[in-house]
């Protein structure tokens, strides 16, 4: 079964929306994924900064006088790195898959690659 000219121009477009769309998507996700890794640089960096103050003040109290507040809040410091480690790493994981997958749209049409490039 041929095509005529007009069926053949009615599907280079559907598939130029087609690819179209797909780039929207992955760059909205890519998006997404670059929000996760602000959050996680931010929630890994909070602990640091009550770290820092801890030491600062450390000639303003004992030792064993706050021990009981100190533990819970070192525990409550390293949840938090351990929650701003793992949303870094999966986000720096998902933007580089985004990546790969742009990469892999823009060697399929050229006219993509000018534009994102």
């Amino acid at each position: 079964m041929r095509m005529t000219p007009t069926e053949k121009d009615e599907l280079a477009v559907r598939l130029d929306t087609t690819t179209f769309n797909e780039v929207q998507l992955l760059l909205a996700e890519k998006r997404t994924a670059l929000s996760t890794l602000r959050t996680g640089i931010a929630v890994f960096a909070f602990p640091l900064s009550v770290l820092s103050v801890l030491i600062a003040t450390s000639k303003s109290y004992e030792l064993h006088a706050v021990i009981h507040w100190l533990v819970p809040l070192l525990l409550l410091n390293l949840g938090l790195v351990v929650l701003g480690v793992f949303l870094i790493h999966t986000a720096v994981r998902r933007i580089r898959r985004y990546d790969r997958l742009l990469d892999g749209l823009k060697r399929k049409n050229s006219r993509l690659a000018e534009l994102l490039d």
